[in-house]
């Protein structure tokens, strides 16, 4: 099998808000965003997109994932407000496709970056395949960044903690151009 090559000019940026993250099948995406930038982490694009589900199955996981919703109302309340007005799973996908494909080169995949991408990748995968056969293998970790830099070099990047979407991103952003503002 060919190795799938990485070099690309941009960097998808993705964040999601779920009910909770016990499990990327019964949870429920609630919130995306996705910003592409180029690799002085210039923004080129952004996407916003509000998934709507039944107000009592978003309601049961938050209250399965009480003890993170109850520490972040705000939030809670935001996402809650918002979910009449959402589209559906499908249709965020369709439009999350368009997104990349006018933004990135049709043959190659796209390198996904964010905070703790990992776990939002297990929801795209369980979600949204389409979206997940697009993207490359390998992603951008901000949080490997943050555990080799708080572990081994004592440096603490203070990241606010917006949990809605296109604010983390750029949080996330904002905290991998500090470490690379430490690396000579």
């Amino acid at each position: 099998m060919a190795k799938k090559n990485t070099k690309s000019d941009r960097i998808l940026w993705i964040d999601l808000e779920m009910t909770g993250l016990l499990s990327p099948v019964d949870d429920l995406i609630l919130e995306v965003a996705a910003i592409v930038t180029d690799w002085d982490f210039k923004e080129i694009a952004t996407y916003q997109g509000v998934v709507g589900s039944k107000s009592a199955a978003v309601r049961k996981r938050m209250v399965i994932n009480a003890s993170f919703w109850d520490a972040h109302p705000d939030s809670r309340d935001g996402l809650l407000a918002q979910n009449e007005t959402g589209k559906s799973s499908s249709k965020i996908e369709t439009e999350l496709l368009d997104f990349i494909n006018a933004h990135f080169k049709a043959d190659a995949p796209v390198l996904l970056g964010g905070n703790s991408i990992h776990m939002d990748r297990r929801f795209i995968v369980a979600k949204w395949p389409k979206l997940d056969a697009r993207l490359h293998y390998r992603m951008l970790d901000v949080s490997a960044w943050k555990v080799v830099f708080e572990n081994k070099f004592k440096k603490k990047y203070a990241k606010p903690d917006a949990h809605r979407a296109l604010d983390d991103i750029r949080g996330s952003i904002e905290e991998l151009k500090y470490y690379l503002t430490k690396v000579k």
